[in-house]
């Protein structure tokens, strides 16, 4: 099974959004529904790039490294370096 860490962003106000799943596409369903405390009302939000990996532990660093970055521009540049942006 492969997980995956992601960014995601709001369209209506600019806001990033980093986390990680075994299902992209369930997970930013998720994200647009009332399902997620943080994410609720803020949305839409559009998948703008995710990372690949193959045990949940190592999505759940590279989702930790992506917010210690604090530059949505940056962690941006290292998924595109690194995994699938679009």
């Amino acid at each position: 099974m492969s997980f995956y860490a992601y960014m995601i962003k709001s369209e209506s106000n600019g806001k990033h959004y980093y986390g990680h799943t075994s299902d992209i596409n369930e997970r930013l369903k998720s994200h647009n529904s009332t399902q997620n405390k943080y994410t609720r009302g803020k949305g839409p939000w559009v998948l703008i790039g995710y990372v690949q990996t193959e045990s949940k532990a190592s999505a759940m660093k590279l989702e930790n490294k992506l917010k210690k970055m604090k530059s949505p521009k940056r962690a941006l540049a290292w998924i595109e370096r690194h995994g699938s942006a679009r």
